[in-house]
């Protein structure tokens, strides 16, 4: 029998992650101390684009590759930069952004309302991956 739900999940990870706003965090778009990480599906964002400078990285690969000594590590999840992740709603992001900091990478966030909410404050957007 389950004992938490998906929702369970992403409310207790809300409470231990920042949560930025679509429009703080759409700010944060040209920020060279901030990494905005796309972590949804390839497919979503072929039909969606991304946010312009965001790094994809799926949320089901993210702890792999935010580990350094993982073959698959990508250097901008360990640039020491504040890393500011976003899905389609805010629940992956919430989600990663609860794991990522589990395993020690403190300047963490997630954006509410995930891509949507950075498209209608005004976040550039580009095409595909």
């Amino acid at each position: 029998m389950m004992t938490k739900s998906a929702k369970d999940l992403v409310a207790e990870a809300g409470k231990t992650v920042e949560t930025l706003s679509g429009e703080e965090a759409a700010k944060l778009v040209d920020n060279p101390d901030v990494v905005l990480v796309d972590v949804r599906e390839g497919e979503e964002l072929a039909k969606t684009g991304k946010v312009q400078g965001a790094v994809h990285v799926p949320r089901g690969f993210l702890e792999f590759q935010a580990d350094p000594s993982s073959p698959s590590h990508k250097p901008e999840l360990g640039s020491g930069k504040m890393l500011v992740l976003y899905c389609a709603s805010g629940n992956r992001s919430a989600l990663g952004a609860k794991s990522l900091k589990e395993m020690g990478i403190g300047n963490v966030a997630h954006v509410a309302g995930g891509f949507a909410a950075l498209m209608q404050a005004g976040a550039p957007i580009q095409e595909g991956e």
